[in-house]
């Protein structure tokens, strides 16, 4: 299947010639029929000569219903323009062939109609005329008559060749399907309609839909049932548990997680003079936007300008969106996303900046290009804008777990990580930094980051968490290893006696001492600021290794002399080190007669 949209102007027969290739009545208003004019998207389909089935999405060609002519052709990836031979080429034409033209839509055919009525050939050659210098330069165009039925064979065969002509869509992608129509059905509840440019949809696929998730009950192709429905299609989809109030168009069905939603792009824009708030139309969403130019006006024919969406949408890089002007009710120009992740804009000079690191981006998917832009990239976002990734890194690139790092940068990690680790500070402790105090000082995005940067550098060790140079030992502060002293000698002849909070204070260890303490393996600190002897397991475990196997709390607590304070933390770590395990409830028994594990 292949989906087609219609445009013209109106009056120029665009209904009339879908009604007339299949059989189906496109208007569905009863106002519509009417007034002989097409306000909202209506939708028909057949199947051509060679075998190929056509979906007509059939667009309003009035001034007033613009943005539900963009809602039909913003998905599509054809366009079938019509133009009256006794009319030839009007307003609307024009303003609808700017917003293919903005929407790079390149692919398409012209029906020249009503040949009855006047000789096709001047209305023929005025469309190449004017399509010379848009995206549908050099389209064919044939006449035909959707009332007498005359030239109809010409256009099936013209449509077929269009149809062979189209590029394949990815039947493994991503959905996104933007919801064109919403209703509800007695009996099944909401349905969706859309079109599906690209992926497989499956009776049962859970998607996300704004906040929320929404699963699918049923599917329907051309208005027969399906299992799935695979691109290009145009396709009904009733949702479970959601309600028709709670979806209309320009919402936007999406495989959960695939997708990034953002409220600000870079973008390079074509066309005129840029107002400063315009109307974003992608897919079928119409959504207001701020527009920032991030270089002073010139003589280029394109901008690169920073959009601010009033809602997020999910977008890609290489995706084509059309700038609208509310205030004058005409199109704007196209828009090529460059980057729909960009960074911050926040110090002197850095919208000049940032409009000079995209001169040259033409708005195609390149991890390279991403990460080194970037600096740091990671794979679930390259992936949800849009960038595939290789099994093997770009030239300057390093693949570092789900992250790639460009070289630069990650030789400038390495470096400020020795540097951070020299001037660390030693007030408590001299023990090295921890993972998330060096995520900070080298502004990383994600301290997993820590570990394979450490690991890069033959000179640094992890100990417990702490990064140190290779070889050197925790010290703690004079005065407060005179206190862990007084703490550790309390502790000899009754090893399980750990003094209460009050009893701690007195000698002068709060919790950030205790820590720098622990740290040090000066002692163990057990939650609930429970501070024993660093060789407590050992004591343990030969005093539990006397007791009948396996054995309660309350006897351990006997064995070991002390209160259920310390007992209950003390066996939980016995337990997460191996020394003892569960066996039923709260009865334990000793995994090893003696001896802790290292």
């Amino acid at each position: 299947m292949q989906v087609i949209a219609t445009a013209g102007h109106v009056d120029h027969g665009k209904s009339t010639l879908v009604r007339a290739l299949t059989g189906m009545e496109p208007d569905r208003w009863a106002e519509e029929r009417r007034r002989g004019m097409t306000i909202d998207l209506g939708f028909a389909w057949t199947m051509l000569p060679a075998g190929e089935q056509i979906a007509f999405v059939d667009v309003p060609g009035h001034e007033r219903f613009t943005t539900n002519m963009l809602a039909g052709v913003g998905p599509a990836p054809a366009v079938l323009l019509v133009i009256a031979a006794d009319e030839g080429w009007r307003a609307q034409t024009e303003e609808h062939v700017r917003a293919l033209d903005a929407l790079g839509v390149s692919h398409g055919l012209v029906a020249v109609t009503r040949s009855d009525l006047a000789d096709p050939a001047a209305a023929t050659e005025q469309a190449r005329h004017r399509l010379a210098e848009t995206t549908l330069a050099s389209i064919p165009a044939v006449s035909v008559s959707g009332s007498t039925g005359a030239g109809l064979d010409g256009l099936r065969a013209g449509l077929d060749a269009l149809a062979k002509g189209l590029p394949p869509a990815d039947p493994e992608a991503r959905i996104r399907l933007w919801v064109d129509r919403s209703f509800t059905v007695r009996g099944s509840g909401t349905v969706v309609t859309g079109t599906l440019a690209a992926g497989t949809l499956h009776m049962g696929d859970v998607l996300e839909l704004g906040d929320a998730t929404a699963s699918v009950r049923a599917l329907q192709c051309l208005g027969e049932p399906a299992q799935s429905v695979t691109a290009p299609a145009r396709v009904a989809v009733n949702l479970r548990n959601v309600g028709h109030e709670d979806v209309g168009r320009g919402d936007v069905l999406l495989t959960p997680g695939a997708w990034r939603r953002t409220r600000v792009i870079d973008a390079r824009v074509g066309g005129g003079e840029l107002p400063t708030h315009a109307v974003l139309h992608v897919g079928a969403a119409a959504v207001p936007a701020i527009v920032r130019r991030l270089e002073p006006a010139g003589r280029r024919q394109t901008s690169v300008v920073r959009l601010i969406l009033d809602t997020p949408v999910p977008l890609q890089v290489g995706d084509r969106v059309l700038l609208r002007d509310p205030g004058r009710r005409h199109v704007v120009g196209g828009a090529t996303v460059l980057d729909p992740a960009p960074p911050p804009l926040t110090r002197r000079g850095a919208a000049r900046a940032r409009a000079a690191s995209l001169a040259a981006d033409v708005g195609n998917p390149d991890a390279g290009a991403e990460v080194r832009r970037r600096g740091a990239a990671s794979r679930g976002m390259l992936s949800a804008i849009g960038v595939p990734i290789g099994d093997a890194p770009p030239p300057g690139v390093i693949f570092v777990g789900s992250w790639l790092v460009a070289e630069t940068l990650w030789e400038e990690w390495r470096g400020a990580l020795h540097a951070a680790i020299d001037r660390r500070p030693t007030e408590l402790l001299d023990a090295g930094l921890s993972h998330s105090d060096l995520a900070r000082a080298l502004h990383l995005d994600d301290p997993e980051l820590v570990t394979p940067l450490v690991r890069s550098c033959p000179d640094l060790e992890d100990v417990g968490g702490r990064v140190r140079r290779r070889g050197s030992a925790p010290a703690l502060r004079s005065d407060l290893e005179r206190a862990v002293t007084r703490l550790v000698g309390s502790l000899q002849d009754e090893p399980f006696a750990a003094p209460e909070q009050q009893g701690l204070v007195a000698l002068g260890l709060g919790r950030r001492e205790l820590g720098a303490a622990a740290a040090a393996r000066a002692i163990l600190l057990l939650p609930g600021d429970i501070a024993l002897l660093p060789t407590a397991p050992n004591i343990a475990a030969e005093r539990l290794r006397h007791l009948p196997q396996p054995f309660t709390i309350s006897s351990a607590r006997q064995a070991l002399g002390t209160t259920r304070r310390v007992a209950v933390p003390l066996l939980e770590h016995l337990d997460r080190i191996g020394v003892t395990e569960r066996v039923d409830g709260d009865l334990r028994r000793l995994r090893v007669p003696t001896g802790v594990p290292g």
